[in-house]
């Protein structure tokens, strides 16, 4: 999704030539043809933006998936890049890195408490990443840099029940509801959670900001709202975009997750960057991506 979406703004600059294998031009998980590729082309910049993802449900029933196959990408597509001499690398991050229970995330604090077991996996294999990017820039003199967003949502989501995230899963609920005229929506868990979720345009904007800045980005930086929303009102505010009258329940018998999950981004705030795009904009946005992509 982030990446799909900056490739289709960076393609407007005819300054810039962009390479973005798909999955089958190029397989992250075969090393040799990670390297043979950084060789072969020879980037100056390299956003590193590929991941296996999903929701709770997804990292709760494959763990190891999600932790092998991020680890192994992540350190295929780093260690080529510095082998080729790749100057300025940005790894996008995970705020599962982050303990749990925490009330505000902050960056110095990654590995200084538990992991939320639910994706422990996926956390661990982003933690990984972010230190290697750390020890290559300490022990070369290089800016590999690593960008933290918050939770995402926009256009190129995943919607399928098996793998997507909150919002768009809020979006295709409330839709069949809709069509199906479902007088109730089922919400995991008690939907007192928070979360804060941010449109990909805004962070596409940010990673956009850093390849001109990225000497004055620190090692690790966060990139959010700075504001978070229950579950509920997350569903609240998809059923007003679409129009939705029914009311909602609670499966006490889902996982909540962590109960909330809010960066602290008075870093990335002092560089002069602030997300635009409200929720309910956002959310306007994506359903009317989820309807088109579906006809």
């Amino acid at each position: 999704m982030v990446g799909r979406n900056l490739t289709e703004r960076l393609a407007g600059d005819q300054n810039i030539e962009v390479l973005a294998p798909s999955r089958g031009d190029l397989d992250l998980l075969e090393q040799h043809a990670v390297k043979a590729y950084m060789v072969d082309n020879k980037p100056d910049f390299v956003f590193h933006l590929a991941a296996k993802v999903g929701g709770i449900q997804a990292n709760i029933s494959k763990p190891v998936e999600f932790f092998v196959e991020n680890t192994l990408m992540s350190t295929h597509v780093i260690m080529a890049a510095s082998e080729a001499g790749v100057e300025q690398f940005i790894n996008l991050g995970s705020s599962c890195m982050y303990p749990r229970n925490r009330e505000l995330l902050c960056e110095t604090d990654i590995l200084r408490g538990e992991l939320e077991p639910t994706n422990e996996g996926y956390a661990l294999a982003k933690i990984s990443a972010a230190r290697l990017c750390q020890y290559i820039a300490d022990s070369k003199g290089v800016d590999y840099k690593t960008v933290v967003p918050c939770n995402l949502y926009g256009r190129y989501d995943h919607f399928e029940e098996s793998r997507s995230h909150m919002i768009p899963a809020v979006i295709r609920k409330i839709h069949e509801a809709k069509q199906g005229s479902i007088s109730e929506v089922s919400v995991w868990g008690d939907g007192e959670s928070r979360r804060e979720f941010m449109d990909v345009d805004d962070l596409v904007d940010f990673l956009l900001l850093t390849m001109n800045d990225i000497k004055k980005l620190p090692t690790v930086i966060n990139v959010g709202l700075g504001v978070d929303y229950s579950i509920n009102e997350y569903y609240q505010t998809g059923a007003k975009v679409l129009g939705y009258e029914g009311s909602f329940i609670h499966d006490l018998t889902k996982p909540s997750g962590m109960k909330r999950k809010m960066l602290d981004v008075s870093a990335a705030n002092k560089l002069g960057w602030i997300a635009k795009i409200s929720l309910e904009d956002g959310m306007k946005k994506l359903y009317s991506y989820y309807l088109n992509s579906n006809d």
